[in-house]
């Protein structure tokens, strides 16, 4: 748990891969506190809520999920006191799914999980106030990194928590979004001009990290017409050309699914059109050579 600004704090998951996630706790007058995600597994929700109870002295009464996935929503039933509140696709989308992400890594120790639904949702925008601390939660819709997501914003402090939208050393994902939704976003979330941005896996930083990330999306956008104009698939073009300059970032092989979204745009397909995630996971474990790691 590392303070980024007076009373704001990120918690970090080295190193930020699989479900390796972010979480955020603003702290206000009187320890009054707002919890930003969670943990994907019991034991690390539960140290999770020690953290936080060391920080503020009492549990969170609101708890914002950025967005729909496991690793950022499953340890919401450890703080059982909290108002939960999410983009309202974001509760649909929980209903859906449910534990799914569990069953992609049998071997990861899950613990016992529930799914706890958010309480409160929203459309567009949506500001709470926590001790005096004003907080804005700010839809990057239609999709950018899923359909849901919620970028959590703090004016006065100009700290941004973009949930999985903006990715520090690990490879963007969009395979439930958008490429040009998540430029759109990344857009969006640089004009807020932010000091500190944490992201939704890696090391926190600054607005270097929403051009970073921006720079991937071009770059997978080109790659995208040039590999459908040469009459490749994904999978083909992915294993002719590999991560390029992004060779670097974590779960590199993300590039495949990632290519399946920006060739699907190319098509005609509109933001978070849905695709066959489980055949598109299958085929991104099969361009690693095996499962990728989850260390969670």
């Amino acid at each position: 748990m590392v303070e980024v600004a007076d009373g704001v704090h990120a918690h970090l998951q080295p190193h930020g891969g699989w479900c390796l996630n972010n979480a955020g706790l603003v702290v206000g007058d009187g320890g009054a506190c707002t919890l930003i995600d969670t943990a994907a597994t019991e034991s690390r929700a539960r140290r999770l809520r020690e953290l936080v109870l060391e920080r503020a002295g009492r549990p969170p009464r609101t708890l914002v999920n950025t967005h729909f996935h496991g690793d950022h929503t499953f340890g919401n039933s450890r703080f059982p006191e909290a108002v939960v509140v999410a983009h309202e696709s974001a509760r649909a989308a929980m209903v859906a799914t449910g534990l799914h992400l569990t069953s992609l890594w049998p071997d990861v120790c899950w613990g016992e999980l529930e799914v706890a639904l958010p309480d409160l949702t929203f459309t567009d925008t949506l500001t709470l106030y926590t001790g005096g601390t004003r907080i804005e939660l700010l839809h990057l819709g239609p999709a950018a990194h899923t359909t849901n997501d919620t970028a959590v914003w703090l004016p006065e402090q100009r700290v941004l928590f973009t949930g999985d939208v903006v990715m520090s050393g690990i490879t963007p994902f969009c395979l439930m979004g958008s490429v040009e939704g998540s430029l759109a976003a990344l857009r969006r979330l640089r004009a807020l001009d932010p000091l500190v941005v944490v992201p939704g896996h890696g090391p926190v930083g600054g607005p270097e990290l929403i051009d970073a990330d921006e720079g991937y999306f071009r770059w997978l956008r080109g790659l995208a017409r040039d590999g459908s104009e040469a009459g490749l698939d994904p999978l083909a073009l992915a294993r002719a050309v590999g991560p390029g300059p992004y060779a670097g970032l974590l779960d590199a092989e993300r590039l495949v699914p990632n290519l399946h979204r920006a060739y699907a745009e190319l098509r005609g397909a509109g933001p978070g059109e849905p695709l066959d995630v489980p055949a598109l996971f299958q085929e991104m474990t099969e361009y690693h050579g095996g499962l990728p790691a989850c260390h969670a």
